[in-house]
């Protein structure tokens, strides 16, 4: 006999938001992240919770397993995806406070490079503090198999972890600077601020206009933002939001368009050396009610 439906939501709701954020991590997307936690809600709802002693390991296997086979398809679609592929945005004020570097947007991008089961070693042990037989549990592998997982993983995503956390003044500072200089079309302040050796990322999804391929360097770069420069001829948009986005410094804007766009910005020593920019409306419906 199951217990109360009551009994079920109480145990599980306390969980919830580590578990949409281990689901996140694992897919990039916060609708397909709510998804999957739902799913498990339900699968937690049909169990006989009697006979489970820690909630937790329960349902972190459960989500896990979920976005296993989520992943499996994603890839088949991210080989397909028009343009570079970028993470959903998640701003500060989704992300419960500073995010920490675990959610970083380059920490992200370099999960997407890992193989799933890769991926899931690494967030279990690495990030949501798993022993290796739970994750073991979890994946069905046996603990040396996951170690050797999680070792292969970090390799990999080391390289990609900040240096040092971004001053938020200093973020803001820049992020201010590079706003005004990328709208204006003003070369000399553009190349105050960014690195020669800068990469841009857009992300329109083959639905609104964007590069099909990353801008390396700060020629290419800043021809990027010359030209929207010239095409809005000198109308700035409405800035949204500004402040954390995946753990970098940037903000969200309201384009002529009458669409969400949302700028993050990566910084060292001064200089961005990143600039991930996401216009697929896909990836933005959670931001619809900035504009309202």
């Amino acid at each position: 006999m199951l217990p109360p439906d009551g009994d079920a939501a109480d145990r599980f709701q306390p969980l919830r938001p580590g578990l949409v954020r281990l689901a996140y991590r694992m897919l990039g997307s916060i609708a397909e992240a709510e998804d999957v936690v739902q799913e498990a809600y339900i699968r937690w709802h049909q169990t006989d919770r009697t006979t489970i002693r820690e909630p937790g390991a329960f349902l972190s296997k459960t989500v896990t397993r979920l976005c296993l086979d989520i992943l499996k398809s994603a890839r088949v679609k991210r080989e397909t995806y028009i343009g570079p592929w970028l993470p959903e945005p998640v701003l500060e004020a989704d992300g419960e406070g500073e995010m920490g570097e675990d959610l970083s947007l380059t920490l992200m991008m370099a999960l997407e490079r890992l193989s799933p089961l890769e991926r899931a070693a690494f967030l279990l042990h690495d990030v949501f503090g798993l022993g290796f037989d739970e994750v073991a549990a979890t994946l069905d592998r046996d603990p040396a198999a996951c170690r050797q997982l999680a070792a292969r993983a970090r390799k990999n995503v080391r390289a990609e972890r900040p240096r040092y956390a971004i001053d938020r003044e200093e973020g803001e500072r820049v992020t201010d600077a590079f706003f005004a200089a990328s709208r204006s079309g003003d070369l000399t302040a553009l190349r105050n601020l960014l690195a020669e050796n800068v990469v841009a990322q857009t992300d329109g999804g083959g639905i609104r206009n964007a590069a099909l391929n990353p801008l390396f360097g700060f020629r290419r770069v800043a021809g990027l933002f010359l030209g929207v420069a010239r095409k809005s001829g000198g109308q700035l948009p409405t800035v949204l939001y500004k402040g954390l986005i995946n753990g970098l410094p940037g903000f969200v804007t309201l384009e002529q368009d009458g669409m969400v766009q949302t700028t993050a910005l990566d910084i060292e020593d001064g200089r961005i050396v990143g600039v991930y920019i996401v216009r697929n409306p896909e990836k933005l419906r959670h931001l619809a009610d900035l504009a309202d």
